[in-house]
């Protein structure tokens, strides 16, 4: 069924037996989340959603509404090898769009440790993690105008795209570190480095 859309007409209802299937694997009231990476169900076509760059999700068109409901859908959220981005249960599998990552990280706060800064991201949906080894930063560069665009690991193969305006206060914590014998312009968090690019060229920029 690879590169079918879902039936228009029967979407409602499979949306609904989906959320229910997902409610039965998260458990009202658990923290946990689903162990998605185990699940294999089988492909069953594309739904008419989207995730825009803003974070806000969209079924048929229209901006879904319920806070709730879109965190339970982000539970059960998977990225496979082949660059797709799923909402996977443990009897199917069905793909949906993503305009840039599934996650906004939409807050930021430092502490101190003993191995130096540690910062910490809550995205759109309720996530609080700690940028380090285990969930690192990276930037990319894009555009004419060279913009700079962090991602923080949130899990598996998801990301959020941390927000222009935290961006400003992450890049705030810069300083030059020298990585593999060049000078970068780096953030730390957690006992790691995380190279946002070369000194060099953040002096270029900034002339």
């Amino acid at each position: 069924m690879a590169g079918e859309t879902i039936n228009t007409a029967t979407d409602a209802a499979g949306l609904a037996a989906m959320i229910a299937r997902a409610a039965e694997q998260t458990g009202e009231g658990k923290r946990g989340l689903p162990p998605v990476e185990r699940w294999n169900p089988p492909f069953c076509g594309d739904l008419d959603m989207e995730i825009r760059a803003d974070g806000t999700w969209f079924y048929l068109g229209t901006p879904i509404g319920r806070p709730a409901l879109v965190r339970l859908f982000s539970t059960v959220l998977r990225k496979d090898e082949d660059g797709k981005t799923y909402l996977v249960t443990p009897v199917e599998k069905v793909g949906i769009r993503v305009e840039d990552a599934p996650f906004l990280a939409v807050e930021m706060s430092v502490t101190q440790s003993e191995e130096g800064p540690v910062i910490t991201f809550r995205t759109n949906l309720g996530d609080v993690i700690e940028a380090g080894p285990e969930h690192p930063l990276r930037f990319e560069i894009v555009g004419e105008e060279r913009q700079l665009k962090p991602y923080l690991h949130v899990r598996g193969r998801l990301e959020a795209l941390v927000s222009r305006a935290v961006m400003y206060d992450l890049v705030e914590l810069g300083e030059e570190i020298e990585v593999d014998g060049v000078m970068m312009f780096a953030i730390r968090s957690g006992g790691a480095v995380f190279p946002v690019m070369p000194a060099d060229e953040l002096d270029a920029a900034a002339r």
